[in-house]
């Protein structure tokens, strides 16, 4: 199948499909000599997986850390999944039948439907035996050593940091990617990184700023701060680890 077939299969768009490839993380089995991208049964299974795993919100980086393991188990990680889309569906059908008693005229006060506690409670026991059990990268590593110990003022300082940075980007957003503020900023926020969380190295710094304008949630999140935010954001990054 070519990408914009896949992308009319699947919903997933055409940029987030050639962005799957540029981070490694779901490439076509062939590419024709007129440069059309050509996807099996193997790729599809494999963005399948990577839904499932984004319908649980796990962010990107992770989902290749772990689908590129080699213990990687498919059909546990499915497993797993079916478990929690269940719980999802028994929910579901409860407030369907919540709303189906209003409209027969019930007057049933039960909220105990909307409660999404036990699913979430699942999500976060999930994630963490996928990220004990598969997620193995020194990054992961570092990072889950860096954070386990911070407090409640740690993470307000943390997020008031990255908020300077963000709105300094913002602030800057219409000069060029190469000026010197925004290749400051690059280096500010690269720092930030690697002293919270992980060494950010050049390589994962790239990775990153591919993610902020391929990522919906990235992008909203970062152009909360001003619209263009993001993309202000990964072309300067863009730039900084080519020059460096």
């Amino acid at each position: 199948m070519k990408i914009n077939e896949v992308a009319k299969l699947t919903g997933v768009t055409v940029r987030t499909l050639h962005y799957y490839d540029q981070i490694g993380l779901l490439k076509p089995e062939e590419i024709t000599e007129a440069g059309y991208r050509l996807y099996g049964k193997e790729s599809l299974m494999a963005l399948q997986q990577i839904l499932f795993f984004r319908e649980l919100e796990f962010p990107l980086q992770e989902i290749k850390e772990i689908m590129t393991n080699p213990s990687f188990d498919q059909k546990e990680a499915l497993r797993k999944q079916k478990q929690l889309l269940l719980e999802k569906r028994k929910r579901l059908d409860g407030l369907i039948e919540l709303v189906e008693e209003s409209i027969e005229g019930g007057d049933t006060m039960s909220f105990k439907e909307f409660d999404t506690s036990e699913i979430e409670k699942q999500k976060k026991q999930y994630a963490k035996e996928v990220k004990e059990r598969w997620g193995t990268t020194d990054a992961y590593k570092e990072s889950e050593q860096k954070t386990k110990g911070y407090s409640k003022e740690d993470w307000n300082a943390i997020q008031e940091e990255s908020a300077d940075i963000m709105k300094a980007f913002a602030a800057h957003k219409e000069e060029p990617s190469d000026s010197k503020e925004l290749q400051e900023l690059v280096s500010r926020w690269q720092q930030h990184i690697t002293k919270r969380y992980y060494n950010c190295t050049k390589e994962i710094l790239a990775g990153l700023g591919l993610m902020y304008t391929a990522d919906e949630r990235f992008k909203k999140n970062i152009d909360q701060y001003g619209e263009g935010t993001a993309e202000c954001m990964a072309n300067a990054i863009a730039v900084y680890c080519e020059s460096k």
